[in-house]
């Protein structure tokens, strides 16, 4: 069984993040969406959260073969112990290849098996960050067409500046 983790902060989820999902749940037999922790990022919601919103949108679009996870720590631990085949990473633009492709460098260095593919987004997907959602969503900018509909009015309640 070929198991992918697609590790990320995923703060809130998009529907960028949810096309990678998809079609990475198509190739491979099971595939761990990671939440992650980035100590340079601030978070808007919880580990917990995160995990809770995804969750429910892997199950709206029935992609049974897809698991929630977290993790606090190196990626590449986690990796080993799941005894993981392939790391995935979506690239929106040429900016994104550049860290990614140092990180898998770096994956690479600390476990020799430790393989990375790169989905590349599609084009309506190549603008779309998590970061721009937030910022979008605190000013009372409509994300309906950035977010999943069935966690979009939590986004919204949460992100919302009063």
């Amino acid at each position: 069984m070929k198991l992918a983790i697609y590790p990320g902060s995923f703060d809130p989820v998009t529907y960028g993040h949810l096309e990678i999902i998809s079609r990475a749940s198509k190739l491979f037999d099971k595939l761990v969406v990671l939440v992650s922790v980035n100590p340079s990022k601030p978070s808007a919601f919880s580990i917990e959260e995160r995990k809770q919103l995804l969750e429910e949108v892997v199950k709206a679009e029935g992609l049974t073969n897809v698991e929630i996870d977290s993790h606090e720590g190196l990626l590449i631990d986690y990796f080993n112990k799941r005894n993981a085949d392939v790391i995935v990473k979506g690239l929106r633009a040429l900016s994104d290849f550049e860290y990614e492709f140092q990180m898998a460098q770096a994956n690479r260095k600390l476990c020799y098996k430790a393989e990375t593919i790169f989905l590349t987004a599609k084009s309506e997907n190549t603008y779309l960050s998590s970061s721009m959602v937030k910022q979008i969503a605190m000013f009372g900018g409509d994300v309906s067409d950035f977010v999943p509909e069935c966690i979009l009015d939590r986004i919204t309640t949460r992100l919302k500046k009063d």
